[in-house]
C-alpha cells in the first residue's frame, strides 16, 4: 500500500515537472514566432537582409532548448511537446521532414490538438502537398471554428485546379467567403485582412468585373496594414502593388513593390514587377509623345481617314443599348475630355501602335484623334489575341480619363564591393505625364465600324503571391 502511495506521488510529481517544462517551451516557442513577426519593431529595414538569419539563429537556440527537457516530459504531455517543437521548426518557410513527423506523432496521440493540424497542414503545403494541407485545416475545423484555418483554406481554394470556368469560380467564391470568416473571427488581424484583399482580387478578375471590388481590396489592404504583423510581410505589399497597377495607380503601385522588397530583399517578384512596370510606363510615355513612332506621312493619312461613319452604331447621336436604353453620345476630341468619366460623350481615333504589357493585362494601344492627339488606352478583357492592329479605327463610349503624371525616383545599390566599403545610391528619376483612357470590357468598344462581339472578351488569370513560392 505504501508502495502504490510513493509510486502515486512520484508519478504526480513528474506530471508537474512536465506541465512546468511545457510551460517554458511554450514560452520559448511564442518568443521565437515574437521576434520573427515583429522583427522590424527591434530592427531596421536595412537590417532586413539579415531577418532570416537572424530567426534561424533563435530557432536554433529554441531548439537547444527543446533537447535540454526531453528527458522531463511525460507521456501524458508527450502530444504537446511534439506540436510545440514541430511549430518551432515551421517558423521558416522551409519545408521541414522533421516537423511534420512531430505534428504527425502529436495529432495521433491527441486528435483533437487544433494548433497541431494547422502546423500539419502548413508542412504538407511547403511540400507542395495541397490536397493532405487542406485536409488538415478541414480536420481543425471539425474540432474548432478558428482563423487560422480559415484564411489558409481561402488561399488552397483559390488554388485549387479547375477543369472549366464555372469550376473556378465556385473554388474563388469559396476561398472568398472561408476569408470573410477569418476576418469576422477576429476583425484585429491584419493577415486576415490581407488574406481577404487577395480573396476579393480574385473575385474582380474571376466572377465579376465590378471596379468597385478593386476598392474593397484596397480597404482591406488599408486595415491589414494597421497590424504591425501583417505590416512587415513583403506579400501584402506586393500583393498591394499588383491591386494599385490594376486601379493605374502607377506611382503607388511602384512604392508598393519597393516595400516588398525593402522588407525582403532577397525575394525576387517584386523587383521583377517593379523593373517590368517601369518598363511599361517608360514605353507608353515615349509612344504617346511620337504618336506611337509612326511617320509623318502615314500618320497624316490615319489622320485623314478619320471619318465619323466609323463610329458605326455610335453615329447620329445617340445609342440604344442592349437593355433598351438610350444612350446620347456626342463625339468629342481627346482634348475636350475631362478627367474621370465623359458621360453621354465618344471619341473617334485611329490606332498608331499597341504597348508591349509582360503580363498582357491589360490590352494596352494609342490612339489618336482627328486632331492628332495621342492617347493611351488599355482594354480589359481582351482574348488573347483578338486585340486591335494598327490603323484600326477605334470608338470609345463615356470614355474614363486618368490624366498620368507624376516623378518616380528609384534607388539602384552599385557593385558587391560596396557591401564591405560604403553603399552608392543613383538616383534615377523618371517623369510620367500621359493621358489614359481605360476601358472595362472590350465589348463597349466599335472597332472599324462594328460593335465587339463575345468572343472577343475573356477572363484575366491574376498573379497573386502564392503562399511558400
Amino acid at each position: 500500500m505504501n508502495s502504490y502511495h510513493e509510486n502515486k506521488k512520484h508519478d504526480d510529481l513528474n506530471n508537474v515537472i512536465s506541465e512546468d517544462v511545457l510551460k517554458i517551451l511554450n514560452e520559448r516557442v511564442c518568443t521565437l514566432y515574437h521576434f520573427r513577426d515583429h522583427y522590424f519593431e527591434n530592427h531596421d529595414l536595412n537590417d532586413s537582409i539579415n531577418r532570416n538569419r537572424d530567426i534561424e539563429v533563435e530557432l536554433q537556440e529554441t531548439l537547444a532548448l527543446f533537447t535540454k527537457y526531453k528527458d522531463c516530459i511525460e507521456n501524458s504531455v508527450r502530444a504537446k511537446y511534439y506540436y510545440l517543437r514541430g511549430r518551432a521548426l515551421n517558423v521558416v518557410p522551409r519545408y521541414s521532414k522533421e516537423a511534420e513527423d512531430l505534428l504527425s506523432k502529436a495529432i495521433k496521440l491527441d486528435p483533437k490538438l487544433v494548433e497541431a493540424w494547422n502546423e500539419l497542414g502548413e508542412c504538407y503545403w511547403k511540400n507542395d502537398n495541397l490536397k493532405e494541407a487542406t485536409n488538415c485545416f478541414n480536420k481543425a475545423l471539425l474540432y474548432e471554428k478558428n482563423k487560422i484555418s480559415l484564411r489558409n483554406l481561402s488561399m488552397l481554394a483559390r488554388q485549387n485546379s479547375a477543369s472549366n470556368q464555372e469550376e473556378r469560380q465556385k473554388n474563388i467564391e469559396t476561398g472568398l467567403n472561408y476569408a470573410k470568416d477569418a476576418v469576422q473571427l477576429d476583425p484585429h488581424d491584419g493577415l486576415s485582412w490581407a488574406i481577404l484583399a487577395n480573396a476579393h482580387l480574385s473575385s474582380f478578375f474571376g466572377v465579376t468585373q465590378n471596379p468597385k471590388t478593386l476598392k474593397q481590396c484596397l480597404s482591406a489592404y488599408t486595415q491589414a496594414e494597421k497590424d504591425i504583423v501583417a505590416k512587415t510581410t513583403p506579400d501584402l505589399h506586393y500583393n498591394k502593388g499588383i491591386t494599385l497597377k490594376y486601379e493605374e495607380e502607377f506611382k503607388l503601385a511602384l512604392e508598393s513593390f519597393n516595400n516588398a522588397s525593402l522588407y525582403d530583399p532577397v525575394w525576387e517578384p517584386p523587383k521583377i514587377k517593379k523593373k517590368q512596370l517601369l518598363k511599361y510606363l517608360n514605353d507608353i510615355n515615349e509612344l504617346v509623345s511620337t504618336s506611337g513612332k509612326m511617320k509623318a506621312k502615314k500618320l497624316t493619312q490615319l489622320l485623314q481617314s478619320i471619318d465619323s461613319k466609323q463610329l458605326g452604331p455610335y453615329s447620329g447621336g445617340s445609342y440604344t443599348s442592349s437593355s433598351g436604353q438610350t444612350v446620347k453620345l456626342e463625339e468629342t476630341c481627346i482634348n475636350d475630355l475631362k478627367a474621370g468619366i465623359n458621360e453621354e460623350k465618344v471619341v473617334l481615333g485611329k490606332v498608331v501602335c499597341s504597348v508591349h504589357c509582360e503580363d498582357a493585362v491589360p490590352f494596352t494601344f494609342c490612339l489618336v484623334d482627328r486632331l492628332g492627339t495621342c492617347v493611351a488606352v488599355t482594354v480589359y478583357n481582351f482574348a488573347e489575341g483578338k486585340g486591335v492592329i494598327i490603323g484600326d479605327s477605334v470608338a470609345i463610349p463615356e470614355p474614363y480619363i486618368t490624366d498620368v503624371n507624376f516623378e518616380y525616383s528609384d534607388k539602384v545599390r552599385i557593385g558587391k564591393l560596396l557591401l564591405i566599403m560604403f553603399l552608392c545610391l543613383i538616383k534615377l528619376k523618371g517623369e510620367y505625364k500621359f493621358r489614359l483612357i481605360r476601358v472595362e470590357t472590350p465589348l463597349v468598344l466599335v472597332v472599324n465600324s462594328k460593335k465587339l462581339t463575345r468572343d472577343k472578351q475573356a477572363g484575366v488569370q491574376m498573379s497573386i503571391f502564392k503562399k511558400f513560392d
